[in-house]
């Protein structure tokens, strides 16, 4: 009998939420150096020079924190901030994490989803005295879907800068454009502000490269079709589409990424539209954990970029649906070259 997503149920302890905060592993062995710059694109050029340039700063602002460890009278050197903005696929994740790579530990590197994850997991002081001692927090995909999370968000950036931890972030929106379309921005526009002062931002643009000169997205397999593929690579799951997103409403999302370890392909039976926002946002955050681990993703029913429906993407998590449609077409076509 082939395995299945929906009957597994991942247990999390406090310092393994912490310590996997790390870059995917795709991700591993990247740097500035490995990051080839579109020279029709000059931005590029300019944000690999300002992401070098920021890890210069910030580990001169680390030496200065540990300096005050020994010499108590002196005061904490305040966290810069850096905000990569531009759209998919430009490479923005990888300069993210190459800065990452460059800076001493401890460090954390992690989606937006999964910094409020966490700290929805471990409570707000738990999760700010685990981080404030990090030379860097690196948070990929920023973005704000609601008042809550701005507030949190907004008090956590600011306490962790005051302590000395610099901050990088990407993102497609610009920090002062947060949270517009999702809820009414103007009313928490003093945080938004606060945020958008943390930051220095570069702009990065570009194509994106996950789907230059790449096919529309495939032709979903018959259930017959997808149970014989399942059937044929080792540590598959295979799960009707149904069950999987009720599983995943009953897990929090910090254990998404656990959800899926170990696993080689994740196949999904009966595919259809999200039914509503609340399905398509976990939609989301599991094709963000899919996309980290590199692991290919086969269906049957409609085709992958049909999960959003036109409503949805013409909302105002119109940039969220479309980054998760990108990542998961990627996925399906690792599936059909192992195929």
């Amino acid at each position: 009998m082939l395995a299945r997503l929906s009957d597994r149920n991942p247990v999390l302890a406090p310092d393994q939420l912490v310590g996997e905060m790390v870059p995917p592993r795709m991700f591993d062995d990247v740097s500035f150096d490995s990051y080839i710059p579109d020279p029709n694109e000059p931005s590029q050029a300019a944000a690999v020079a300002a992401a070098r340039d920021f890890v210069a700063r910030a580990s001169k602002v680390r030496a200065g924190a540990k300096k005050k460890g020994l010499f108590r009278k002196a005061s904490t050197p305040q966290g810069i901030g850096l905000y990569l903005d531009g759209g998919f696929g430009v490479g923005k994740t990888h300069l993210l994490a190459s800065v990452y790579h460059s800076m001493p530990g401890p460090k954390a590197f992690a989606t937006f989803g999964e910094v409020t994850n966490v700290v929805g997991a471990l409570g707000y002081i738990d999760a700010l005295e685990r981080l404030a001692d990090h030379s860097v927090l690196c948070i990929d995909e920023f973005e704000l879907d609601d008042p809550g999370d701005t507030m949190v968000v907004s008090r956590l950036l600011t306490e962790l800068v005051a302590r000395g931890v610099s901050i990088v972030a990407t993102s497609n929106t610009l920090p002062g454009q947060l949270g517009e379309g999702r809820f009414a921005a103007q009313d928490f526009l003093r945080e938004i502000q606060k945020l958008s002062a943390i930051f220095e931002t570069i702009r990065v643009d570009g194509p994106d490269y996950r789907h230059r000169d790449l096919p529309p997205a495939p032709e979903p397999a018959t259930d017959a079709e997808l149970e014989e593929h399942a059937a044929s690579v080792e540590g598959s799951t295979l799960d009707t589409f149904d069950d999987l997103v009720a599983h995943l409403a009953k897990l929090h999302p910090s254990k998404y990424k656990s959800l899926v370890d170990g696993v080689n392909l994740v196949c999904i039976e009966g595919l259809r539209p999200a039914a509503d926002q609340a399905v398509a946002l976990r939609i989301v955050a599991f094709a963000d954990r899919l996309y980290d681990a590199e692991i290919p993703v086969s269906v049957s029913g409609v085709k992958l970029d049909e999960v959003f429906t036109p409503e949805m993407v013409a909302g105002g998590y119109r940039k969220k649906y479309l980054r998760a449609t990108s990542r998961l077409l990627a996925l399906s076509r690792f599936a059909e070259a192992d195929a």
